[in-house]
């Protein structure tokens, strides 16, 4: 069973309170969500629709990194949402970030865009403790990507990778009460499970602001605990493959909602503090 911790945002900067000014940054998506983080404090963030990540993205980054009256060399770490999500929009962001961690020596930091996206949406207030968090976005070809969590007091257990997977064996496959985080088919989701009724509640990510406060966060914790990714190696999560598909399932089929549902290929692994 998969099971790594993830604490709300306020733990995460004490975390990596000593990591300096640490800036976020997730292209997986058509809003580019920015922070930056200093000494454990979120000293501004910016969520901005944009029509091109790769014309846009410098100048967000200069215009965040400005008003605190640093340049991009006085960054000391720069964390990437990783995806999945868009081909392109991970491509730029990525390839940005390297960029910046070359240029600067600063250090850089690969995160999961839907641990991200979890601790943002356990943040909004509207889930309690023991519900499952879906975060989950569409994949085209009645497939989804998605990955579960469940809150735990103060924090969330990770208890599956991101996969690839058919809606319908998804939605067949959640048990408990779930909140589903994503974009359209999180609706699409919720209203499947609510018809075997299942306490469901749908969130659109539109409605987060914290995605970047959260990237930043989650990369200033795991650098103050020694993870760091070296640029050669690091590449966006893309996760879709053509053999992605669910690992067989055993046990109690109360716990399904909460373990590891699925096997895929995966180009890096989420960390755990």
């Amino acid at each position: 069973m998969i099971s790594r911790a993830l604490f709300r945002v306020e733990r995460l900067l004490e975390e990596g309170a000593s990591t300096g000014h640490v800036l976020g940054l997730d292209t997986a998506g058509s809003i580019a969500s920015l922070a930056l983080i200093s000494n454990g404090r979120v000293i501004d963030k910016i969520d901005r629709a944009v029509p091109s990540h790769g014309a846009s993205i410098p100048a967000i980054v200069d215009e965040i990194v400005g008003n605190a009256g640093l340049s991009i060399r006085d960054l000391n770490a720069i964390a990437i949402g990783i995806g999945p999500g868009s081909y392109t929009g991970l491509r730029i962001g990525v390839s940005y970030a390297k960029g910046v961690a070359l240029a600067t020596g600063c250090a850089l930091v690969g995160v999961p865009s839907f641990d991200a996206i979890a601790i943002a949406a356990l943040e909004s207030g509207q889930v309690a403790s023991g519900t499952t968090i879906c975060v989950i976005f569409d994949a085209r070809k009645r497939e989804v990507y998605a990955a579960l969590y469940q809150v735990v007091a103060n924090r969330l257990e990770k208890r599956s990778e991101e996969s690839v997977v058919a809606l319908e064996h998804l939605a067949s496959r959640i048990t408990g009460d779930t909140l589903f985080v994503g974009d359209t088919s999180a609706g699409e989701a919720a209203a499947l499970v609510g018809k075997r009724g299942l306490g469901v509640a749908v969130l659109e990510t539109g409605t987060l602001d914290l995605r970047g406060v959260c990237v930043a966060a989650i990369g200033a914790a795991w650098l103050a605990h020694g993870e760091r990714d070296r640029g050669e190696s690091l590449e966006p999560l893309y996760i879709r493959t053509p053999d992605s598909t669910f690992a067989k399932i055993s046990g109690d089929p109360a716990t399904v909602a909460t373990e590891g549902l699925w096997s895929s290929e995966k180009k890096k692994s989420s960390g755990s503090i």
